[in-house]
C-alpha cells in the first residue's frame, strides 16, 4: 500500500522560477533636470549680483551701440583718474589719522582720551559737505595767514615768498577735508578693534615683561587690525562715493566733468547714466573684494 503521507517517497521536483529580463529603468525627472536648476544650488546664487551684471551688460551694449554715449563716456572718463587719486590719498591719510585717534581713545591718559573724543564727536556730527566748504573757504585762508605770520621775518627779508590762498589748489583742500572727516569714523573702527582683543592676551603680554607700548605693537594692534580689515575696506567704498562731493569745489572728477558736459549739451539723462555707470563699476568691484576678504578671514579663523 503506498505511503499516503509521502514518507520514504522521493521529493517532488521544484520548478525554477521564470526569470524575466530586467526592464529598462527610466531616469527620474530629477536626474533629467540640469544640475544648475537644483533648488539647493539656486538658493546659493547671488541674484543681486546677477541683476547687476545683467544691468551692466545692458549698459555696455547701449553705450557701444550709440555714438552719443561713446562721446559722453570719453568726456567723463577723463575724471576717473582724479576720482581714484583723491580717494586713495584721502583714504591712506585718514587711516593714519584714525589710527592715531584710536590709540588716543584707548590711552590710559585722560587728557589724550578727552582730546580724541572731542575731535571725533565734533567731526562726526558735521556733514561731509560742510567740512568740505569749511576747509576750502575757511581753513585754507586761515592756514595761509598762519604760515605768513610764522614765516614773517623770512618773507620780509625776501628769502621766502608770501603764501597765498591760491597756493592750495582745490584738489588738495578736498583731500584734507575728506581726511579729517573720515579720520574720525576710522578712529572709532580702530578703537572697537582694540577693545575686541581678549584681555587675557594683554595680561599675558604684561606677564612676559612687555611694556604697554610693546604689548600694543606686538600683541594688540596686529589682532585689532585683522579684526577691522573688512570695516576699513567698507570705509574705502564709502570714501569713493563721497569723493563726488569734491565736484562742488571744481575738482575735475567724474561728477564735475559730467556736470559740465550735461550743462553744455543738455543731455542730462545720458550724461548722468554714464556717471552712475562709472561709480557702480568702482563700488561694486570694491564691494565684491570686501566680501572675498571677509570670507578669507573667516576661513583663516576657522583654521586657527
Amino acid at each position: 500500500m503506498p505511503d499516503i503521507e509521502g514518507r520514504g517517497a522521493s521529493p517532488l521536483p521544484t520548478l525554477a522560477p521564470s526569470v524575466r529580463p530586467p526592464s529598462p529603468r527610466l531616469p527620474s525627472p530629477r536626474l533629467l533636470s540640469p544640475r544648475l536648476l537644483s533648488p539647493r544650488l539656486l538658493s546659493r546664487v547671488p541674484w543681486w549680483l546677477v541683476a547687476l551684471v545683467g544691468l551692466g551688460i545692458f549698459a555696455v551694449v547701449s553705450f557701444a551701440s550709440s555714438a552719443g554715449y561713446r562721446i559722453i563716456i570719453k568726456a567723463v572718463a577723463g575724471g576717473l583718474g582724479v576720482t581714484i587719486t583723491v580717494s586713495l590719498i584721502a583714504y591712506c591719510l585718514s587711516i593714519l589719522l584714525g589710527l592715531l585717534l584710536g590709540l588716543m581713545r584707548s590711552s590710559p591718559l585722560r587728557p589724550a582720551r578727552e582730546a580724541a573724543t572731542f575731535y571725533i564727536e565734533l567731526v562726526r556730527g558735521l556733514p561731509m559737505l560742510v567740512i568740505l566748504y569749511y576747509i576750502a573757504f575757511v581753513g585754507a585762508p586761515a592756514l595761509a595767514s598762519a604760515l605768513n605770520w610764522t614765516l614773517g621775518p623770512l618773507i620780509r627779508s625776501g628769502l621766502v615768498g608770501e603764501i597765498r590762498v591760491r597756493s592750495f589748489d582745490f584738489a588738495t583742500r578736498a583731500v584734507i577735508a575728506l581726511t579729517l572727516g573720515y579720520g574720525a569714523f576710522i578712529a572709532e573702527i580702530f578703537r572697537a578693534g582694540i577693545a575686541s582683543v581678549d584681555k587675557g592676551q594683554v595680561e599675558a603680554a604684561y606677564a612676559l615683561g612687555m611694556s604697554r607700548s610693546q604689548a600694543m605693537l606686538r600683541v594688540i594692534l596686529p589682532q585689532a587690525i585683522r579684526n577691522v580689515l573688512p570695516a576699513l575696506a567698507n570705509e574705502f567704498v564709502a570714501i569713493v562715493k563721497d569723493s563726488a562731493l569734491v565736484s562742488i569745489l571744481g575738482v575735475q572728477d567724474i561728477t564735475q566733468l559730467g556736470k559740465v558736459y550735461a550743462a553744455s549739451t543738455f543731455l542730462f539723462f545720458e550724461t548722468y547714466n554714464a556717471v552712475a555707470f562709472f561709480y557702480l563699476i568702482l563700488t561694486v568691484t570694491l564691494s565684491l573684494l570686501v566680501r572675498a576678504l571677509e570670507r578669507n578671514l573667516k576661513e583663516g579663523r576657522r583654521d586657527d
